[in-house]
């Protein structure tokens, strides 16, 4: 562990001095690429130091203790303190997956049942953005289609941290495990003979890629322009706003009508696009990524599920680590910490075990 942290300090000492330096700025990409990784490496040297300063302070307090015996009590707390910083830096320096610091672009599609399906939509996104609430994060609605009742076909959300998250504590780092297919039971408000349904819909998290990360050319996009429509395919608008981009060589196709503008329609579709090109990209170039991209949504069957919301029972279960509670309205209100810190130690474990180097 010590042979990790002094090599992340000399990294940690090198972008020090470049930060310092006024050129470095002439390249807003480079210099915002920088910061972030400084402020990652920051909380690891901080820790060390504290965890250095603690280990100081006990070998004091053992020192005098044995003259003065009011010390052993001061040393029994250090020694405290020093095995949580331990655990602290153990944190810190696990494997960690390089995308784990991005903001994501997250999508909520409605599957088997029709409108309940919809409305469960809709309650997975309020579950999302009161989520994201809890953690200071912003989100933006970048699309949606909402159904009859008031729920979505499918929606697309961005959820961005504020400032630089600590390792492990962005958007993507909590809520990549949410993709997948999450199951409903409970009565329909479309049901008049009180009998409980099941049905489904489905979670993609993807991580939002810079344009740098993603180049494309215009001529491989092609671009549509329509209508806007609404719930039952009311017109929200009279103008042809909405914009459908097609990726050629990878057949990706993209759609965006809640602004009011063509040009704010295209600019939020091309944010979608680019982070699902982006997901392809690491598809293709790791093995990994091409093993967890495929545990995400690949159809919204009500038999292929990650997650079952049982609501006569208050139950939620998550198929894949076991954990289960029956706090579900809490859950659904946005305290998802239980779950998440499951999924989250699961695939720490997993990375440990498969040997991957630390961060």
């Amino acid at each position: 562990m010590f042979d990790a942290v002094e090599v992340l300090l000399a990294e940690h000492a090198e972008i020090e001095q470049q930060l310092a330096d006024p050129e470095l700025h002439a390249d807003p990409s480079r210099s915002r690429r920088l910061g972030k990784r400084y402020a990652e490496l920051t909380v690891i040297a901080n820790s060390f130091r504290e965890w250095q300063a603690v280990c100081g302070d006990l070998q004091a307090a053992r020192e005098l203790a044995t003259d003065d015996a009011s010390f052993a009590d001061e040393a029994v707390r250090l020694q405290d303190a020093r095995e949580a910083l331990e655990q602290r830096l153990a944190e810190l320096l696990a494997p960690r997956d390089p995308n784990d610091g991005k903001d994501i672009i997250l999508e909520v599609k409605a599957g088997e049942g029709g409108e309940e399906s919809a409305l469960f939509a809709g309650d997975l996104l309020r579950m999302y953005l009161r989520f994201a609430e809890r953690h200071a994060w912003s989100t933006e609605i970048l699309d949606s289609n909402e159904s009859d009742l008031g729920g979505y076909k499918n929606v697309t959300v961005a959820v961005k941290a504020k400032g630089v998250p600590e390792p492990g504590q962005g958007p993507y780092a909590l809520l990549k495990h949410e993709g997948g297919v999450h199951r409903v039971q409970r009565v329909p408000v479309t049901e008049s003979q009180g009998r409980v349904h099941t049905s489904a819909a489905g979670v993609l998290v993807l991580p939002e890629a810079e344009p740098i990360e993603v180049e494309i050319d215009d001529k491989d996009l092609r671009i549509d322009v329509f209508r806007s429509s609404g719930p039952g395919g009311q017109s929200v608008n009279t103008t042809d706003s909405a914009v459908r981009i097609t990726h050629l060589p990878t057949g990706t196709m993209v759609s965006c009508q809640n602004e009011k503008s063509q040009l704010q329609n295209r600019e939020q579709a091309m944010r979608i696009l680019r982070a699902r090109l982006l997901a392809v990209a690491q598809q293709q170039a790791d093995d990994d990524a091409s093993d967890a991209r495929r545990a995400q949504v690949r159809t919204v069957d009500r038999s292929e599920r990650i997650r079952t919301y049982n609501f006569p029972e208050n139950r939620i279960s998550d198929h894949r680590t076991g954990f289960k509670s029956y706090n579900l309205d809490q859950v659904l209100d946005g305290d998802l910490d239980g779950v998440v810190s499951s999924l989250v130690e699961a695939g720490l474990a997993a990375r440990l075990a498969a040997g991957q180097p630390a961060s």
